[in-house]
């Protein structure tokens, strides 16, 4: 689903690199996609699994040890 109409947001967290990743949302679906291959591969997570992930980065489930 490449497509110029998107809009990509990336984190303000993401540093002056700006290596991260980036989000677009469109009806009942959020994309996410590497910022240093935005023509690459993308992943397409629905509401639910979205609303999980977040969640569970809030929850601090994804954290790494000693970070």
């Amino acid at each position: 689903m490449q497509d110029a109409n998107l809009t990509w947001r990336k984190s303000t967290r993401s540093g002056a690199a700006g290596h991260c990743v980036e989000v677009a949302n469109v009806p009942s679906v959020v994309l996410v996609r590497d910022s240093k291959d935005v023509s690459g591969p993308m992943l397409a997570f629905g509401d639910a699994e979205w609303t999980g992930f977040i969640a569970g980065v809030r929850a601090g489930e994804f954290d790494r040890p000693g970070a």
